[in-house]
Parts: structure tokens; sequence; C-alpha cells
């Protein structure tokens, strides 16, 4: 597998993406975790054809491959070497990410980085050091989440091998990483998460519905339905929640009454969440976002993948879905200047019939690998 990488951008792109801190552990950390990420990649053509792979391996890369062939045959999705390699990390996670947040804030502490800007995490290859800076920060008064991330993407500076972290799940959430990550190679603006993610998941789920209806029975797509339908009233719970939440902290309380407040809306939304389940007949499979009681850092974790995705539906259906067109148009938005973008895309969310969130909302999207990990127990979709 070849690395489109010149030698001399290899230490300064591996801190950009993973890191904006001059601390030189990390940056060791960084460079030396996704090189080792790099180095268990294996072609997927070999692995198919070696007799002595797991018989069980072999079909699901043979999955991988159709995954991988449809990406650009259909979705005109970049046709390069990236997911044409796996790599078994033996571990459940590539990365674990950190947030924080103010015990009375919604706002993340955010990191920059030269590459893809500000970000409001901190990713480490090793869970003990995302551990060891969570208690950091938590000494330093701040709330945190520690949450474990499937994938991630290096934007087509390196060929990204399919990971065992994802792998797990089965062919559907293949489809979906291989869907949206390669999505982020066609476009991407630095610093804009609220972009280039809704972009992304637009185009997953434009991938997602064609793969559906080539492969799946109507009984598999009725279940993912179910499960998108779950998933939507979670994201609404915790949209409301997260409102209700920045109410409170911009309201004039004493730091007794806040705290009593706070807990109080915790109590509140566990009550809700159980009503859902009700209405669900049981289903638990958001359980894990209250496994710890949640906090400011757990609202603060939720990435901004799908607030602006009904105006990339939008702008989709107004090129008839024909996905080179909607391309070159999202490039073209890409291209703009940052206020012109925003408003640009606000146009298109008001035709969709829905209201863009102001960014000081943060709890406006959803918890993505949550939800995912969620959405996989789906027991009636593709496995």
């Amino acid at each position: 597998m070849m690395n489109r990488l010149r030698d001399w951008h290899l230490p300064l792109l591996l801190a950009a993406l993973l890191t904006g801190c001059s601390h030189l552990g990390y940056y060791a950390q960084a460079i030396s975790g996704h090189l080792e990420v790099m180095r268990a990649a294996i072609p997927i053509s070999d692995l198919i054809v070696d007799p002595a792979s797991d018989p069980r391996l072999r079909q699901q890369l043979a999955e991988v491959q159709a995954i991988r062939d449809f990406a650009s045959r259909e979705l005109g999705l970049p046709d390069n070497d990236s997911y044409r390699a796996y790599a078994d990390l033996g571990r459940p996670y590539v990365v674990w990410n950190v947030f924080a947040a103010p015990e009375f804030s919604l706002h993340a502490r955010r990191w920059c980085l030269l590459v893809v800007g500000c970000v409001s995490y901190r990713g480490y290859y090793d869970r003990r050091d995302a551990e060891q800076l969570a208690a950091e920060l938590r000494q330093q008064g701040y709330e945190t989440f520690v949450g474990g991330v499937p994938a991630y993407s290096t934007l087509g500076y390196f060929d990204d091998p399919v990971l065992n972290t994802f792998l797990r799940f089965g062919p559907l959430d293949v489809a979906r990483t291989v869907f949206h990550e390669l999505a982020h190679q066609l476009v991407f603006v630095a610093g804009d998460t609220r972009f280039n993610e809704s972009f992304a998941t637009a185009v997953e789920n434009e991938g997602l519905r064609r793969w559906l209806a080539r492969h799946a029975t109507p009984e598999q797509r009725a279940a993912f339905a179910v499960q998108r339908a779950r998933k939507a009233a979670f994201m609404a719970l915790l949209r409301d929640y997260g409102k209700r939440f920045q109410a409170l902290y911009e309201s004039p309380r004493s730091l007794s009454e806040l705290r009593v407040a706070k807990a109080g809306l915790l109590a509140t939304l566990r009550r809700d969440y159980a009503g859902l389940k009700v209405v669900w007949g049981g289903y638990a499979g958001y359980d894990a976002f209250f496994g710890d009681d949640p906090n400011n850092a757990t609202f603060a974790s939720l990435s901004l993948y799908s607030e602006l995705v009904p105006a990339f539906e939008v702008l989709l259906a107004r090129q008839n879905h024909d996905l080179p067109q909607f391309y070159r148009q999202v490039a073209s938005l890409a291209a703009l200047g940052d206020e012109a973008r925003q408003d640009r895309l606000q146009a298109l969310l008001a035709a969709s019939g829905q209201t863009r969130q102001e960014p000081s909302d943060v709890a406006v999207g959803v918890m993505e690998d949550s939800l995912r990990l969620a959405d996989r127990a789906c027991s009636g979709c593709p496995q």
C-alpha cells in the first residue's frame, strides 16, 4: 500500500492532524500511533487469497471490497488506495478523544490544529493517556468525558485502512464509514466542522440509501428505518435538553442554586429517556450515554455532524441526486469566504424548512460515535 505523502511533511502533518499542542510527548504519541496503524495494514486482496486467513475474515473483507468498489463506481467518491487494506489493531477503538467543559457551560475547551482548524477534543492512541489528561483537566475544574473512536480520516494524505474497530460491526457500518470518510477527501474546509461533517453525513446517508436499495431485503430496510426514527427521537431529546442547560447556565443564580437545578435537569433527562424506551418497547441502545453520569463535557462532545445535513440534502435534490454535480456545487460553497458560505447554507437550510441553531448551543448535533454504536444494535439491519 502506497502512502501519497512527501516524507518531509510526515511529522508536521501528523502533528497537525492530531494535535495543536507544542508538547513533544503529544507529538510523539500522535506520530507513533498513526504509523502503528499504517504498519499493521495488509492489502485486502492478499488476505482474501491467503489460505491461512480466517474464513470469516475473508468473507468480511470480500464484503468490504464490494462496498469500496460501490463507493467509487456508484457514488463518485475517490478511487484510490484508501480502504483497500485491513489493519487489526487488537483493541476496540483506534483513538480515544478527551472532551472538557466548565461546570456551568456547554462550551468545550478547544485545541487548535494546523490543518483542520480548532476542535473541541484531544485524541490519544492509548486510553491511559486520555484518562490521564482527563484527570488533569478535572483537577483544573473541568468536567470531562473520554470517548472511544472507531475510525478517523487523514483526508487523503494517507491510504486509510479498514480497521477491526469498525469492521466488527458489520457491512452496514463499514459502508457508512467508508462513504463518510471518502467524502472528506473530496471537500474539506479547515475549521468549519459543521460544513465538513454535515456534507460527509449527507453523502453517507445518500450512499446508505443506495446501498440498502441494492443489497437489503424489504424487512431489513424497514428495520433500518425504525432505527433511524429512534435516533431522530434521541437526537431531539438531547437537543432540547442542551437548550435547557444553556438557559440554566445563563440565568442569574448562585452557584449552589445552579448545582441543585443542574442535578434536577439531569434527573428529568433520565426520566424522559426512560419514557422514550417505553415507546420503543424497551429498546436500550442508547443506554451507554447514561452509563457514567452525563455532564457538560458529555454534551460538549455532541459533534455537529447533522446540523446542516438538511441544507446539503436540499442542494442534492436540486441537482436531481446527481452526485458529481452535487460535489461540484459543494466545492463551490467551500471556496466561498466563511460569511458568504454560511449565508448560502442558511438559505438552503431555510428552504428545507429548518432553522439553524446558534453556535453557542453546543448540543445541536449528536454524539456520533455513541449513536453509531447504538445503531449497530439494530438486529434486523444487514450484518
